[in-house]
Order: C-alpha cells, then sequence, then structure tokens
C-alpha cells in the first residue's frame, strides 16, 4: 500500500486543532446561552404602563425579535454540531482531508474556519 495517497495531518498538528475546535465549542455554547436567555427574558420589557398603541407596536417587535433569536439558536446548535462532529474527525485522523477531492484542507483555511470539509477548490467547484 503506498503512503503518497493517505495524505494527513500530524498527531501534532490535530492536538492544534483540537484545542482551537474545544475553544470555539467552550465560547459557542456561552453565546447560545446568551441568546437563550435573552429569548426567555424578552417577554418583559417594562412597557405595561404605556399606551395602548405603542404596546401593540413593541409586541409585534417582540415577535420579531424572538423569531430573529430562534433563527440565531438554530445557527449557533448547528455550528455547535459542526464543531462536535470535526472533534470526531480528528479522533478518527479523518480531520482536514476534503471531501470533494480527498486533498488536505489549507491550515490557513482551517484555522478560520476549524470546521470546514472543503477545500477552497472543492468549494468554488459548488
Amino acid at each position: 500500500m503506498s503512503t503518497e495517497n493517505t495524505v494527513r495531518y500530524s498527531d501534532k498538528d490535530l492536538a492544534e486543532f483540537k484545542a482551537l475546535l474545544l475553544d470555539k465549542i467552550e465560547k459557542a455554547e456561552h453565546d447560545l446561552e446568551l441568546i437563550k436567555s435573552a429569548y426567555m427574558n424578552d417577554h418583559n420589557n417594562g412597557t405595561d404602563d404605556t399606551s395602548p398603541t405603542f404596546k401593540a407596536f413593541e409586541e409585534g417587535s417582540e415577535t420579531m425579535s424572538k423569531e430573529a433569536n430562534s433563527q440565531l439558536a438554530i445557527r449557533q446548535e448547528k455550528f455547535i454540531r459542526d464543531l462536535k462532529n470535526a472533534i470526531i474527525r480528528i479522533e478518527n485522523k479523518t480531520y482536514g482531508v476534503c471531501r470533494v477531492t480527498g486533498k488536505l484542507i489549507n491550515k490557513e483555511r482551517l484555522k478560520l474556519v476549524p470546521h470546514a470539509t472543503l477545500s477552497i477548490e472543492a468549494k468554488n467547484m459548488q
């Protein structure tokens, strides 16, 4: 079996990426908690004693902000899932390998987007 075909990052590189990913997961989970607590605290903005017209407007914007918050939370949950999947790829030693070309994804790209599964080359083909 030729070793040329199995191009992988070294264990040292994988350990660095794992530390980066764990840090990002921690921050992302913290952000998700902030989004969720903002969502929970949204329902009382202290407008109970203001005019009915303002109250109706306030409820409309509250609904919009709840929808926006909910979308943010969904996106954040997907981001966390992608980061955790990257950890699994590190453990399987398949991390950093483009799922289309089979080539290594550029290190700089992985530092910016540590959960990337496509090389720039493959991304541009989409």
